[in-house]
């Protein structure tokens, strides 16, 4: 068995990031330009419940005067480049501590953005290696099996011999249960509540990472 993780979602709450980004925005317009960063916070959060987080920053200049293209910019780059507040749920921590294997980590996403990830929540060392999808170009992001078949080369095995633990089913299971891999969904995040189309899901659902471990050592 050649277990791979799923990042966002999987091993942390993705929510926990989002928070930690618009803190950092918030409080460096708060140094820069004196605007109170609890109310910078709070419209942030209610643009997110409202409208989704790509119109985020542009409400929150417009709120203020201040919208131009190059202010949105800047405030992305300062989401995108911030050093995340985040840490691994529990019941992952426990997971990779104890299992006896290391396994590796399959994550999308802007791969600056990422790599901030991967170091805030210091889990390199729990992992074989760590892909990003995006560094091997957008093309390669899941659904994409690209980084899944360097996996597969690397340890000398079949597709059936991967499995791999996600969140989304709008992405992370689809080429693996084509191929013959084994795919499990945590159902939490974002997506939990999620209803996939058909050949989609997991084909396991597990609704904690707690249960992970006796799910695995009924599949091999």
């Amino acid at each position: 068995m050649v277990l791979i993780f799923d990042l966002d979602d999987t091993l942390y709450p993705e929510i926990t990031y989002v928070q930690s980004g618009f803190s950092a925005v918030a409080e460096t317009l708060e140094r820069l330009n004196a605007w109170d960063r609890q109310e910078s916070l709070a419209l942030m959060n209610e643009t997110l419940r409202t409208s989704g987080r790509g119109a985020v920053f542009d409400t929150l200049l417009e709120s203020r005067g201040a919208h131009t293209r190059k202010a949105v910019r800047e405030c992305v780059a300062l989401y995108r480049h911030h050093k995340p507040r985040i840490c691994l749920a529990p019941e992952a921590e426990e997971f990779l501590l104890r299992w006896p294997c290391r396994p590796y980590l399959v994550t999308d996403g802007h791969k600056v953005v990422q790599a901030n990830k991967v170091e805030a929540l210091s889990i390199k060392p729990y992992f074989k290696r760590v892909y990003i999808t995006h560094r091997y170009g957008i093309s390669h992001a899941k659904p994409s099996p690209y980084c899944f078949n360097l996996i597969r080369r690397a340890e000398h095995c079949d597709w059936k011999d991967l499995v791999y633990v996600g969140d989304n089913p709008a992405k992370d299971f689809i080429s693996l249960n084509a191929l013959g891999g084994t795919t499990v969904r945590v159902m939490t995040g974002e997506h939990a509540q999620t209803i996939a189309a058909p050949g989609f899901d997991g084909q396991h659902r597990i609704d904690s990472l707690s249960k992970l471990a006796a799910l695995l050592q009924t599949l091999h």
